[in-house]
């Protein structure tokens, strides 16, 4: 997953001594050969290294840790246990690399990419993950209110831009998304993508429409402008280059609205809750120190549709969709960053994965607030193929806290008691929190029946 999505995760594994290698003993852990692990590393890391010699040993920990920083990707070393004393070159410096995009290249890039934008009359700026993972987002702000050019964003890079500017268009997805924003961004004719993942989720399933000829797609590895390819120019150096450029400022877009959410009013408490008034309530619930981290599922495709306060406040695994990755992730996020107190939305299939690290929040002091989507099994998949292998154990979620001895667990069933299991927990902040909701089995959100809608209505058309 850290591979797939760019995350500069860094793997630092013991290992058995050089030493004891020499005899090619069995020694616990070892699987096959005394390198098999580091071959094994190699398939989902961008750069792994054995220090195996203390007068290299700092060497190669930079060019490793350089990698991670340069691609956004993970990176494995490995310290075999007999060399943890020996002393390496004293008073190293790491060497300061400075990597720039070729300047010919750039500039041709660049020259071209302008022609197209001041040429344009309805462009749109679709923004992905990698303008969040170089920490470009002032960068892909500034050129968009330089030139008035409306933003959205796929449901990989949601909030990476604040979701409350007036340039905001919303969350492109194909057929899952927005009508009128699916046909605003569709309808463009220059399409610039900063950090675009061409990759099943961000394009709805493979419900979206996007014309290579007219767009400008630029990552961290590669730059398309049409049916043309640039080698060698920087993410940062090309989109720091537009905003330098003598693009046109138009006149501010008349963008398509999505109604405003209207206030979350419990006109009747005892109602049974379902998918899409859970989510409305959420969105009532979000403030601005409030960082959403949503698991796989109908928790990514609801939470779609939650307006986000600021940039960057919205973690998902939707490129690889890792089930279990919301409640390890919102530790992470949380130490990260203390003042953001997480809302994490797992279903309880996923929470059965990975749910217990609930623990390690309590031990590190965290406190998220946890809603598990309880639809007695896995709900996504029941829509797309059911069968018994989409059923799970009954869990009581709610009474997990007991089980750890810390923490607040609620059981809710119907709108008012949701509505007083979140204020409750908005007040406890001493420990995790954890609100067990009941769903129909059947139940969806709005995102994922627009997507079932859709594609249906595709199936039909084809025959």
């Amino acid at each position: 997953e850290a591979f797939a999505e760019k995350s500069p995760v860094v793997v630092i594994s013991g290992a058995p001594g050089i030493k004891e290698r020499l005899k090619d003993p069995l020694l616990h852990h070892k699987v096959r050969e005394f390198d098999t692990q580091k071959k094994v590393f190699e398939q989902i890391t961008v750069a792994s290294t054995v220090l195996s010699d203390p007068q290299t040993a700092f060497q190669e920990i930079d060019r490793v840790l350089h990698a991670a920083v340069r691609f956004k990707r993970p990176v494995y070393i490995e310290l075999p246990r007999d060399i943890i004393w020996q002393r390496g070159i004293p008073h190293h410096t790491p060497r300061e690399v400075h990597e720039s995009s070729d300047a010919v290249v750039l500039r041709a890039s660049l020259a071209e990419a302008v022609a197209r934008i001041n040429a344009a009359r309805k462009p749109v700026i679709l923004a992905d993950v990698e303008v969040h993972r170089f920490g470009l987002q002032r960068d892909l702000l500034a050129l968009a209110e330089r030139t008035n050019i409306p933003v959205a964003a796929t449901i990989l890079g949601k909030s990476v831009v604040a979701e409350h500017h007036p340039l905001y268009l919303g969350v492109y997805e194909g057929a899952m998304g927005r009508e009128e924003v699916r046909r605003y961004v569709e309808s463009s004719d220059c399409l610039l993508m900063p950090g675009f993942f061409m990759m099943d989720i961000n394009l709805g399933i493979y419900t979206a429409r996007l014309d290579p000829a007219r767009s400008i797609c630029v990552t961290s590895e590669n730059l398309s402008i049409g049916h043309h390819n640039y080698e060698g120019v920087r993410l940062k150096d090309f989109l720091r280059g537009l905003v330098r450029s003598k693009l046109r400022r138009r006149a501010k877009p008349k963008l398509p609205r999505a109604k405003p959410a209207p206030p979350f009013t419990l006109a009747d408490a005892t109602r049974a809750l379902t998918s899409q008034r859970l989510f409305q309530r959420l969105n009532a619930f979000l403030t601005v120190d409030t960082v959403v981290v949503a698991d796989i599922g109908d928790c990514l495709f609801g939470a779609v549709d939650l307006s986000i306060h600021r940039g960057t406040e919205f973690l998902a695994a939707a490129y690889y969709a890792s089930m279990g990755f919301a409640v390890p992730a919102a530790v992470g996020a949380q130490l990260a960053n203390p003042r953001r107190r997480p809302l994490v939305l797992v279903g309880d299939g996923a929470f059965q994965m990975t749910g217990v690290e609930l623990a390690t929040a309590a031990r590190n002091g965290c406190n998220p607030i946890v809603v598990v989507l309880n639809n007695d099994g896995f709900g996504t998949e029941r829509h797309i193929h059911d069968g018994p292998y989409n059923d799970v154990a009954p869990w009581r979620f709610h009474r997990l806290p007991e089980l750890l001895g810390t923490g607040r667990g609620w059981l809710v069933k119907t709108e008012g008691e949701l509505d007083a299991a979140l204020e409750e927990a908005r007040r406890h902040t001493q420990s995790f929190c954890l609100i067990e909701v009941r769903l129909a089995r059947l139940d969806r959100s709005p995102a994922l029946d627009r997507l079932a809608k859709r594609l249906g209505a595709r199936l039909r058309a084809a025959k």
